[in-house]
């Protein structure tokens, strides 16, 4: 079984009767619904870091496009597809 830890925060009225109704509406506790939405947000938000993190790494080594390159990128491809038709 893993290792939990118990943590309180300050809601609204509004988003505690949200999350009981969602509870009810799930069939599962409170302490689940708050669990998995915190597991949720958190592993979300560090993927998008992550990847933020990985695109500034990219811009850093010179490994991006411009705004105009990528629109002239388009443009060509729509011209050869144009074309193929």
């Amino acid at each position: 079984m893993s290792q939990t830890t118990v943590i309180t925060a300050r809601i609204s009225n509004e988003a505690s009767a949200q999350l009981d109704r969602l509870a009810a509406e799930l069939d599962r506790s409170r302490a689940w619904v708050i669990a998995t939405a915190v597991e949720r947000y958190v592993r979300e938000e560090l993927e998008f870091i992550d990847f933020i993190k990985e695109g500034e790494e990219d811009i850093a080594a010179g490994r991006y496009i411009t705004h105009d390159e990528l629109l002239a990128e388009i443009a060509a491809r729509r011209t050869r597809s144009k074309r193929a038709a």
